[in-house]
């Protein structure tokens, strides 16, 4: 079997998540905008802290993951123009990307 060569270099990231550290590995040009989704997730969870009966990290990451989901599927329910709308400004469709993609690796790594 041939070795892949990738191009791209993964370096880890460290990210503060309430109390938690997370070392996420992802491309350099990538770094940016895990930091801002880590920064947005910390701020949802807090959020949830400040309210929830049970404030413990997993429940508090599962809470964060569906608010935040729940968010962008009604983004994706608007209207087509006004969502078109929304969309064309520059970083908002990648930023929400690059959120999913990130959460989701977030949460693989805490339920490994």
């Amino acid at each position: 079997m041939a070795d892949v060569i990738s191009t791209t270099t993964n370096e880890p990231v460290a990210l503060r998540l309430i109390d938690r550290e997370f070392l996420i590995a992802c491309p350099p040009d990538e770094r940016d905008g895990l930091l801002e989704a880590a920064s947005f997730l910390d701020r949802k969870m807090r959020e949830l802290r400040a309210h929830a009966k049970t404030p413990g990290f997993d429940r508090l990451a599962v809470l964060a993951a569906i608010s935040i989901t729940h968010e962008y599927l009604q983004l994706q329910k608007r209207p087509a123009a006004a969502a078109d709308a929304t969309l064309s400004e520059p970083g908002i469709a990648e930023g929400l990307a690059v959120l999913r993609r990130k959460l989701e690796a977030a949460l693989d790594t805490q339920l490994k």
